[in-house]
């Protein structure tokens, strides 16, 4: 490991590490604009100059490579004059519309020019001008303000895997474009516009409608998917603007799915903010006082087998827990956290975990995908996972629909019975993974939902034992869901007790006759006619099908409007915080169950936030180590025997977009949705180019 001398500071490093690394690990900041640590070095903007002993000129430092017994001056007055001079360039051409900029306030230019530029300009041409690009409905162009520092074009290539940015023209002529009829239909794209050092590239749907100075930062977690990502929400009065990704190394480095970022749109429009009645057929507007007495007058006459419960995507745990608590009380063991009808075991934690971890997945070097589309389901994820893929040495296969995942992999069809053959080594793959030091697998709820969903498991679960996927600091057995609330559910055993019904069992007992009273906890994915006359308490927070059909409403607090308690799919437990109050009357869902329970005369044990997450910390281990991952134990038998059907293996997302009540009533996953189809694998229309 060399060592070398960074402004009289002695410190060693890796070989090969450059020197504005070595800089970063002593706090000594070298300014930079095409420099990013996760990005391939380009080295042209030269804004990182520093000076080296025994060396004629000044050095771009983001592209030296350190050496033993190096000198390096990173303040001296030729570095200086030679980052002025940089900036000089730079400031040529660049238009003076920074009053106006979204990115004002946050500009690394801004930044930079306040401490290296002129007050003249020598240059007496006049400057240049850009035509805008067409980026799509998420990203917006000032093709004029960009210095082509080629992060954007690096990143869509190298981590988004979608290649259709480049460079067109040379000298003062370059300009970063899009290439012939490519459209920017990423499921990432959206971070594009946090790489991009200056205004050229901006948000879209919030342009010209905040200054960053504003904004009032909390940081949260991410609840639209189920890799729980840690995000920045900005609000200003009681409005979320914007949501940005915080860095996070061991969940969503700091990326951010298009989804996550830019559907908090949704939050604001087609909200319950006032509880409801069904009166004469139709919703009325009524009290908090009025609507639990309806309930109650509804619930008080029946047995505890005619009352159920479903919980949604976005549940959040402490809810869960005191519905669970309420249906005890009352004599229920009719709930289910599993809407989709996935056939998951919440007995067995290893069966329903990412046991690898989304970090982990770096380290295997073989996996195999069973009914899933990682890029769909969960974009973030999927960019580990082509990471790991551009390192070499790891083979991938799929067993289920083909399309682009942004890496290479070998199709080996969409029948289950591929699974079948090697799980019991009749099929050459099994050799792949058996002889691989750290092999995986990654199971979808594309084939868990199937009615042969608990029979594939139960191979899965073969398939680890026989190839060893298991083994010494290292679990390659990955269940990727796409629920936030599914692994929380599952650890608070948020399923049927003895005796009771699961999700299919409760719509098909409604239809009877048999469940007269449905509690839906956000749950707005079941069959909603198939409801018959059961009545219908809806607790949530949007218009959507679940209120649609619902006899009483009750209306709730979303992700960014309560501080919350969810555990994502590697079973790591993590927080929201509130960053704005709840619309109208809407309340946090917890304390609404409760409220529902008082009014039931029923007593739950919890009258704080704090109690009943002492109660979570009692229920699961996994609520008492907040932002840790808690490992489960493999051993136990979980999955079943049986026949295979004859269904092809596909997602259970089809449109990428709109996956929940929130992004459904965005209006800017709305344009998303017209202009790229729905996510990958499908044809944009006018450019016939894949998204």
């Amino acid at each position: 490991m060399p060592k070398l001398t960074i402004d009289g500071r002695e410190i060693e490093v890796e070989a090969g590490a450059t020197i504005i690394q070595a800089a970063d690990l002593l706090g000594i900041e070298i300014p930079r604009f095409c420099y990013h640590e996760r990005l391939a070095i380009a080295g042209n903007c030269r804004m990182c100059l520093v000076e080296v002993e025994k060396m004629p000129k000044p050095v771009a430092s983001c592209a030296m490579p350190v050496g033993e017994g190096m000198v390096v001056k990173t303040n001296t007055p030729v570095v200086r004059k030679a980052r002025q001079g940089v900036m000089e360039f730079l400031l040529l051409n660049h238009p003076l519309d920074c009053p106006i900029c979204d990115q004002g306030g946050e500009c690394d230019l801004q930044d930079q020019a306040m401490a290296y530029g002129s007050d003249k300009n020598r240059c007496q041409e006049g400057k240049r001008a850009v035509p805008d690009k067409d980026y799509g409905p998420l990203v917006q162009t000032m093709m004029t303000r960009c210095i082509q520092c080629t992060r954007c074009v690096r990143f869509i290539s190298e981590i988004a895997g979608t290649p259709v940015l480049g460079g067109l023209g040379r000298g003062e002529h370059l300009e970063i474009t899009r290439y012939v009829g490519a459209a920017v239909s990423s499921e990432l794209s959206g971070n594009l516009i946090d790489l991009c050092p200056v205004g050229a590239l901006t948000n879209k749907p919030a342009s010209y409608t905040y200054r960053s100075w504003e904004l009032k930062k909390t940081e949260s977690i991410d609840v639209m998917d189920a890799l729980g990502a840690s995000i920045r929400v900005d609000t200003r009065g009681n409005e979320v603007i914007r949501v940005l990704p915080r860095v996070n190394e061991d969940v969503n480095e700091e990326w951010l799915s298009d989804r996550s970022r830019f559907a908090v749109d949704g939050l604001k429009r087609q909200r319950l903010d006032r509880p409801y009645v069904r009166k004469d057929g139709k919703l009325v507007a009524v009290t908090w006082p009025e609507a639990l007495a309806a309930v109650a007058a509804k619930l008080k006459g029946l047995n505890g087998s005619q009352i159920a419960a479903i919980a949604g995507d976005q549940a959040d745990a402490e809810s869960l827990l005191a519905t669970k608590d309420l249906l005890a009380a009352l004599g229920s063991a009719n709930l289910d956290c599993r809407s989709d009808g996935a056939k998951l075991d919440a007995s067995v934690r290893a069966s329903y975990l990412f046991n690898s971890t989304a970090a982990g997945i770096e380290q295997a070097d073989a996996l195999l995908i069973i009914g899933s589309n990682p890029r769909k389901e969960n974009p973030v994820l999927n960019s580990r996972i082509r990471k790991r893929w551009q390192k070499g040495g790891f083979k991938i296969a799929r067993i289920g629909h083909k399309g682009d995942l942004t890496y290479q992999y070998e199709h080996l069809g969409d029948q289950a019975s591929i699974l079948k053959d090697i799980a019991e080594g009749k099929h050459p793959f099994f050799e792949v993974l058996k002889s691989a030091a750290k092999p995986a697998l990654i199971i979808g709820q594309g084939a868990l939902t199937r009615a042969d969903g608990a029979v594939i498991l139960g191979l899965a679960r073969k398939l680890a034992d026989a190839a060893g996927l298991v083994k010494d600091g290292w679990n390659g057995f990955n269940v990727l869901h796409t629920a936030a609330a599914r692994v929380g559910g599952l650890d608070l055993g948020f399923v049927p007790g003895a005796g009771g019904k699961d999700t299919a069992a409760i719509v098909d007992g409604a239809a009877k006759g048999e469940v007269k009273a449905l509690v839906l906890l956000g749950a707005d994915d079941i069959d909603m006619k198939g409801l018959g006359d059961a009545f219908v308490v809806y607790v949530g927070t949007h218009g959507d099908a679940g209120a649609h059909r619902a006899d009483v409403i009750l209306p709730a607090a979303a992700y960014t409007e309560k501080s919350a308690t969810y555990v994502n799919l590697e079973g790591r437990a993590q927080q929201t915080r509130l960053a704005v109050f709840p619309p109208g009357e809407a309340k946090e869902d917890w304390r609404i169950v409760k409220a529902l329970a008082e009014a039931l005369g029923k007593s739950l044990p919890y009258d704080s936030l704090k109690a009943i997450r002492q109660r979570l910390a009692q229920a699961a281990p996994a609520f008492a180590a907040i932002g840790e991952v808690t490992p489960a134990a493999w051993g136990a038998a979980f999955g079943a025997e049986g026949a295979l059907g004859d269904g092809a293996l596909v997602s259970n997302i089809d449109n990428f977009y709109m996956t929940d009540p929130i992004s459904r009533a965005s209006k800017t996953m709305a344009e998303c949705t017209a202009a790229f189809g729905g996510g990958c694998n499908h044809k944009h229309k006018k450019t016939g180019t894949h998204g």
